[in-house]
C-alpha cells in the first residue's frame, strides 16, 4: 500500500479544511487506517481512525467533535474533515495503514504518507 496525502495550507482560526488520502494496493474490512500529526517541537500524536470495514470511527481526545474521519471504498480514499480549526492544530498530518486493529501507535500501521502541512492563523 502506498499513501499520497493532499488538502494542507493555511486557513485562519475557526475555518475548515479538508485532508485526502489516497491508498493504492489492496485494502481489506479488518484493515485500520489513520491519520496523525506532528507540530514543531512536538511528539506526534493520533488524530484519527477508520474501519475500512464498515467505517467505525475513533478520534484523538484534543480534536474530538471537531474532526471527522471517512472513507470511500471505491475510490480508496480516505479524508479528514477538520472544522472550527485552532492555532494550535498546526502541524504536518500524515495518513497511516493499514493496522490490523485499532492502535493509536505509529509503529503498528504499516505505511505512512510523506505528510500535508496545516497551518492554522489566529
Amino acid at each position: 500500500v502506498q499513501l499520497q496525502a493532499s488538502g494542507g495550507g493555511l486557513v485562519q482560526a475557526g475555518g475548515s479544511l479538508r485532508l485526502s488520502c489516497a491508498a493504492s494496493g489492496r485494502t481489506y474490512s479488518s484493515h485500520i487506517m489513520g491519520w496523525f500529526r506532528q507540530a514543531p517541537g512536538m511528539e506526534r500524536e493520533f488524530v484519527a481512525a477508520i474501519r475500512w470495514g464498515g467505517g467505525r470511527t475513533y478520534y484523538g481526545d484534543s480534536i474530538m467533535g471537531r474532526f471527522t474521519i471517512s472513507r470511500d471504498t471505491a475510490e480508496n480514499m480516505v479524508y479528514l474533515q477538520m472544522n472550527s480549526l485552532k492555532p494550535e492544530d498546526t502541524a504536518t498530518y500524515y495518513c497511516a495503514g493499514p493496522a490490523m486493529g485499532l492502535t493509536y501507535r505509529w509503529d503498528d500501521y504499516t505505511y505512512h504518507g510523506q505528510g500535508t502541512l496545516v497551518t492554522v492563523s489566529s
